[in-house]
């Protein structure tokens, strides 16, 4: 069974920093490219960050590619989303994405939090 579990979200104060986790469990990361996505009440998922595989190539949303990062470990099955001078705007549930041909898998969220 395949399980993707992000971690790393919560409450942080404006101007800070935050680095979100997903590891997947019962397939190799390393054939998958990944990606984050964000999603607030009311609205769609919405692309934030993508990391291709065999290049490791990445691509990011306009409004955000000043601040985060995306990377991954395959060999720690894992993807990470460095996230710096956070602002309130980036308030909402996190969702790690792995996508091979037409198989793709998600998995359940993290909740962001960006307030004083």
């Amino acid at each position: 069974q395949v399980q993707l579990v992000e971690s790393g979200g919560g409450l942080v104060q404006p101007g800070g920093s935050l680095r979100l986790s997903c590891e997947a469990f019962g397939v190799s990361f390393s054939l998958y490219s990944l990606s984050w996505y964000r999603q607030t009440p009311g609205k769609d998922r919405e692309l934030v960050a993508y990391i291709g595989t065999i290049s490791g190539s990445t691509s990011y949303a306009d409004a955000v590619k000043c601040r985060l990062t995306i990377s991954r470990d395959n060999v720690k099955n894992a993807v990470y989303l460095q996230m710096n001078s956070l602002i309130p705007e980036y308030t909402g549930g996190y969702y790690c994405k792995a996508a091979l041909v037409q198989s793709h898998y998600w998995g359940q969220g993290t909740q962001l939090t960006v307030s004083s």
